[in-house]
């Protein structure tokens, strides 16, 4: 999806050491305002900077911590140490007491504290997985139990309030007592058919066949005997396993989860005929180890691709009964919430559309961004709450189980004309009460909420701002959230007390951050950066001081003198908020010369990220780049144009139906703040993005020709129905349901709009992005006799590229694109 393309990005991303552990209240930054804008030039650079350190194995930046988590005990931490060109990870442990740090050997590591794991109801052990196997750690004594041993891994587990703990393996649900090790079967799941048993004959054949031959009469006879022994063995003998549930034939169990008292199993069931490769193509890898092409399955396409949602199905295991959950309790389960959206394709069509209600397409809701299951069991009872949504992406429910009747009850309810965000959906039970707690963009920003069963919801924070990450306390009386409420690109960590409703800032920091709370709710574990000072690791008391734990940045990176990018807001002429954006200057910038500079903008991947905040960005290539372009008397722009992360539900839905046009505008307008505000000449101003970036380099190309004088367009998607289904049906819906859209968003749509010189660059292996999307695209230029394009083909290269050497090849070509068009 577009979106990996930071996730892999910020994996790459090196971290810095700051001797700051905190500014002053008054020295936080915020953007630099369009009214009053003092620009500074820059600091100088003894030595410029080149493309080949820029693009060199990243090593050279420092290895970070990654992953990082606390120990069980609260007094040492754990991460992970990666280098780029190594696929295995070395292990560490951090003592906060005195700060020493050791390296984990691989016999260590399956005692180690796990960082996902489970406690028991006292609080007094932790059950975990390593490599698919079962352990119980004594969190008293430290002493560590392995209770399996097998090639067959384990999905997943939870403890029972009688202390046993149940796990599951495919279709098999197993109870383990962690006192005897004696293991029983709980349930057998089958996605098959009931077997039919011993059946009576009904032809007249059968019967004649019974009736004239004895030795058939007598097996048929001894077949009844042996199923009703069975069945009377079950009633009577507990050594004995329960009968398989069987769920039916072409199923495929995509959520299991057991009830606190082992007595119910929540199955979420997906069919197996559920398209999500293409039955068309493969991915050719031209340098297969074997010197022939490799076929490499593909991924379906928005298109194509199938899905029929998820059915819901509750066991039980004390009754030996199934009963399917019905979904006539999520409110406007059957309303046609796309009438408006297909009666405008109709009209296109000369053809009148008629709304009917109508059963939705359901699925439990996955968030992209968080690992919780979207499946909770209240810790004590025999409530059960799911988050579902409508796959037409209108809808989002939280919604609790009757488990007598089998049937949905809708506690909160996420309606978007648009889309409903797919992060920002985090949610739980309050302990020993019948509460919820949720977030919800329902006021316009991700908040927080407080919701009884059968009583009315309660908003915990409010204001423009984005509230993510939440965690309950231990003691339950506290829950911690990540939010930006100083500016949207600071980030700090903040708690709001249930009782009393007190919110209280915790961290004061200047740039961005992530957290994690101590086991025992006493500490926060924070990796922080700034604009040019990478993520280092920092533990913070509540109530504490902020201490520095790592620091891994090389002292090359530290010791030169990166130029931190000023964060502007930018008016709107098109009606919408300011948009934010990251501005480096040129060496010696002097807003009074005559001569007038260049101008590039870069435009982001994943649509919905943010980049222009305070804290090190994830484009850390781009990041030095743009450095050098400063030195070679640049002004750069990094935009976080609409549809982008971290400004609200309207920032992020201004693109719906419409992308491509919005963004464009925002370029627009940058354009015109770097002319006014930075002496830019606005006849000199180029472009360049991958992935989603590259999508708007050819937008802004295709459909305002005299906005820039060039672009690069890296890892492209050219054509949105060739795009993956859960990220584009979100924005765009379907191309069956709105083909108009999809027109209306496409590049390749627009390609006869071309004027400028444009860079193509694709990486064949591309399993992202496809690199047919290039390929397409470059057949209707040449089809359209546009003779101002360029290509480059990558042969070994993913979305996110990986070899130096290509990082090197790409940006050379970008560079000389620019050198030639933007410099007089």
């Amino acid at each position: 999806m577009i979106k990996h393309l930071a996730v892999s990005a910020l994996s790459l991303a090196l971290l810095s050491a700051c001797s700051t552990t905190q500014a002053p209240a008054d020295s936080r930054p915020a953007a630099t305002a369009a009214a009053n804008v003092q620009l500074l030039a820059p600091p100088q650079a003894d030595q410029p900077l080149t493309l080949q350190q820029i693009m060199a194995d990243p090593d050279w930046m420092g290895i970070r911590a990654q992953g990082a988590y606390f120990a069980d005990d609260g007094q040492s931490v754990y991460y992970s140490r990666q280098p780029s060109a190594s696929v295995l990870k070395d292990y560490y442990q951090l003592d906060l007491d005195n700060g020493s740090k050791t390296k984990l050997e691989l016999a260590q590591l399956h005692s180690a504290d796990q960082r996902v794991g489970v406690l028991n109801n006292k609080g007094t052990e932790k059950a975990y997985l390593y490599q698919g196997n079962l352990f119980v750690k004594d969190l008293a004594s430290g002493k560590v139990r392995q209770l399996t041993r097998s090639n067959n891994a384990i999905k997943d587990l939870r403890y029972l309030n009688d202390g046993s703990i149940a796990y599951w393996q495919g279709g098999k649900v197993s109870v383990i007592d962690t006192e005897s090790g004696l293991t029983h079967q709980l349930a057998q799941i089958e996605t098959q058919n009931a077997p039919k048993g011993v059946q009576e004959p009904d032809s007249y054949l059968a019967k004649q066949q019974h009736r004239l031959i004895k030795y058939v009469a007598l097996q048929h006879d001894n077949a009844k005997d042996k199923e009703q022994r069975k069945q009377a063995l079950l009633a009577v003998d507990p050594t004995m396993a329960a009968e398989p549930f069987y769920v039916g034939k072409g199923k495929r169990i995509a959520e299991l989860s057991v009830s606190p008292d082992g007595r119910y199993i929540l199955l979420a069931l997906s069919e197996k005929s559920d398209k999500w490769r293409s039955d068309h193509d493969i991915m050719p890898d031209y340098l297969g180890k074997d010197g022939y092409v490799d076929a490499v399955p593909a991924r379906a396409r928005v298109a194509e691709a199938k899905s029929s949602g998820h059915s819901f199905l509750l066991l039980d295991t004390q009754e030996g009964t199934q009963k399917p959950i019905t979904i006539e309790g999520l409110t406007g389960y059957d309303e046609d919430v796309l009438a408006k959206v297909k009666s405008e394709n109709a009209a296109a069509q000369g053809e009148e559309y008629d709304s009917e209600k109508s059963p939705r397409t359901i699925a439990l809701m996955l968030d992209w961004g968080w690992s919780q299951s979207p499946v909770q069991w209240h810790s004590s009872d025999n409530k059960l709450a799911l988050m579902v949504e409508a796959l037409d992406n209108k809808d989002r429910w939280i919604a609790t189980v009757d488990l007598d009747k089998g049937k949905f009850s809708t506690q909160h309810r996420l309606h978007d004309d648009a889309w409903v965000n797919y992060t920002h959906n985090q949610y739980g039970w309050l302990p020993d009460t019948d509460t919820l707690y949720y977030l919800s963009e329902e006021s316009g920003y991700s908040h927080l909420y407080l919701k009884p069963l059968g009583g009315k919801a309660k908003a915990l924070t409010q204001g423009p701002y984005v509230v993510s990450d939440i965690t309950l306390s231990p003691d339950a009386k506290y829950i911690y959230y990540r939010a930006n409420k100083q500016h949207p690109g600071i980030y700090n960590v903040y708690r709001v007390e249930l009782a009393s409703g007190k919110d209280e800032q915790l961290t004061q920091w200047d740039g961005n951050l992530e957290y994690e709370l101590s086991p025992q709710g006493d500490a926060l574990l924070l990796n922080a950066s700034r604009r040019t000072e990478p993520a280092e690791l920092y533990l913070q008391p509540i109530g504490g001081e902020m201490k520095k734990l790592t620091d891994y940045t090389s002292n090359e990176f530290k010791s030169y003198p990166w130029q931190a990018p000023e964060v502007v807001a930018v008016p709107s002429s098109h009606g919408a908020e300011d948009i934010y954006a990251r501005v480096y200057l040129p060496a010696g910038f002097n807003p009074d010369s005559a001569d007038k500079y260049p101008a590039v903008i870069f435009n982001h991947g994943a649509g919905y990220l943010q980049n222009a905040d305070y804290g090190f960005s994830g484009y850390f290539r781009e990041f030095m780049f743009h450095n050098l372009l400063a030195q070679q008397g640049y002004v750069v722009m990094d935009m976080d144009y609409r549809g982008s992360k971290g400004y609200g539900r309207d920032w992020r839905t201004a693109v719906y139906r419409n992308m491509g046009k919005p963004e464009v505008e925002d370029l627009s307008d940058g354009v015109k703040w770097m002319a006014k505000h930075a002496n830019v000449d606005a006849q000199r101003a180029g472009t360049y993005g991958g992935s989603y970036g590259g999508f708007l380099t050819f937008m802004a190309l295709f459909t305002q020709p005299e906005l820039f004088q060039s672009g690069a367009a890296l890892r492209p998607v050219t054509d949105w129905a060739h795009y993956n289904a859960p990220y584009t049906s979100n924005i765009l819906n379907t191309p069956d349901v709105d083909p108009i859209a999809y027109e209306r968003s496409s590049p390749i749509e627009h390609a006869e709009g071309l004027q400028k010189p444009l860079l193509i660059m694709s990486g064949v292996l591309d399993d992202n992005v496809f690199f047919q999307d290039s390929v397409r695209l470059v057949q209707r230029l040449i089809e359209l006799e546009k003779p101002m394009f360029e290509t480059a083909i990558y042969p070994v290269e993913p979305h996110g590229f990986k070899q130096p050497s290509s990082w090197l090849d790409e940006y050379r070509r970008i560079h000389k694109l620019f050198e030639e068009t933007l410099k007089e």
